[in-house]
């Protein structure tokens, strides 16, 4: 299958300029008596969390240009880019309206092309998996500040404004209705960072989807573990001096010394305690970090994990109108299940189901919205219900 169709040109209006195109357990066999049972091969750790992954669905990309950007601090950028790219079935009522548009929404760090990956084309968008292609029409964006959207590392370093997630949610809507011409979301499906942003997107346009999916995000401030997490990265790459106030040429050491931290958290405990038994187990892990690290642009990371100060939808959870489903993992230490967070929220949400799925030592803590295998059939039967296959 073609990784990408041909891109179309139209411009749209004075304002935005569009380049469009439109478990089951196993049996193992015992050695036979006269056979030494070998040890087995100990996991090797890997830090090889996907924030950077190869789209193989086929999908028309698209570039909104928006000009005279405000941000929240005030800053005004003459140009932002934000690209997305659509896949699927359009399907329209008699109006001529799209009504099976689903958003996908990525993680920090990340871009829309993870979305589109291997793992994700498997377990969401294959022939009778719930995002089946040949029934939804989907709808991928990079936030601001990652992947092909605007962002500090194409130039502007440390000059970049000071963008919150208001920003982006605001810059996400208005590619999709100036940019794709949709006045309706059938659902909005956000893992992390993306899962705020559909929480915001609920609070802020209440009409605007049938449905939100947030998976491992909280419908509260950051606060806590993650707010510590945040600023000690946030701290260590600005205070190092070969940061050099966002104007690096190499990257920073604060960094990559960090990095193994973001790593840690991002994992679930009882998956470190099986991969990682041993001292020479744990250095490797280390080593593995940084070296990931120094591919990832510091100040991208920065303003990414910065973002989410005005991040706060709890006070407005009345107002959510779409039918909530909210996934989280027991065994995701950003979000401690212990905290009771997620419970007391869904109370105020009129239209909510949650469910916490238990961690083990095959699942990834945070990082298991990376592994969709894991929590499709979760997704599943919510989407049946929505869309009437179930009662």
């Amino acid at each position: 299958m073609n990784r990408r169709s041909k891109m179309v040109h139209m411009h749209v209006s004075a304002w935005v300029m569009v380049t469009l195109g439109l478990a089951g357990a196993g049996c193992v066999a015992s050695p036979p008596p006269e056979t030494p049972a070998r040890t087995p091969a100990r996991p090797q750790p890997t830090t090889a969390a996907p924030f950077t992954s190869a789209g193989v669905i086929e999908a028309s990309d698209g570039t909104a240009v928006f000009h005279d950007v405000r941000f929240a601090d005030g800053r005004v950028l003459d140009e932002v880019r934000i690209h997305y790219a659509t896949a699927g079935t359009p399907r329209r009522d008699d109006r001529g309206r799209i009504v099976n548009a689903v958003l996908m929404l990525h993680w920090t760090g990340s871009s829309s092309d993870v979305l589109q990956g291997r793992a994700f084309a498997d377990a969401l968008y294959a022939p009778g998996k719930p995002l089946d292609l040949a029934r939804h029409y989907l709808v991928f964006i990079d936030a601001l500040g990652h992947g092909r959207s605007s962002k500090p590392s194409d130039g502007m370093r440390a000059r970049f404004p000071s963008y919150g997630y208001e920003d982006i949610v605001g810059l996400q809507h208005r590619t999709v209705t100036e940019a794709l011409g949709l006045d309706h979301l059938h659902a909005i499906v956000g893992l992390s960072m993306g899962g705020m942003n559909a929480w915001q997107w609920a609070v802020r346009y209440p009409n605007f989807m049938d449905a939100i999916i947030p998976i491992v995000a909280l419908p509260a401030r950051i606060s806590g573990r993650n707010l510590i997490w945040r600023r000690f990265v946030a701290l260590h790459i600005r205070k190092d001096p070969t940061w050099a106030d966002g104007n690096y040429t190499s990257p920073p050491r604060g960094w990559t010394e960090a990095f193994p931290i973001f790593r840690m958290m991002l994992d679930g405990v009882p998956h470190l305690h099986e991969t990682v038994p041993d001292r020479d187990a744990a250095d490797a892990f280390v080593r593995d970090a940084s070296a990931q690290a120094a591919r990832m642009d510091a100040n991208d990371i920065l303003y990414a994990l910065e973002a989410s100060r005005d991040y706060d939808p709890s006070p407005a959870l009345e107002r959510i109108r779409a039918r909530v489903f909210a996934l989280n993992f027991a065994d995701d230490e950003f979000n401690p299940v212990a905290l009771g967070i997620l419970e007391s929220s869904m109370r105020r949400v009129s239209r909510g189901k949650y469910v916490i799925q238990p961690g083990t030592s095959a699942s990834f803590g945070h990082f298991t919205q990376a592994h969709p295998e894991l929590w499709a059939p979760r997704m599943s039967a919510f989407l049946a219900e929505l869309e009437g296959d179930t009662p």
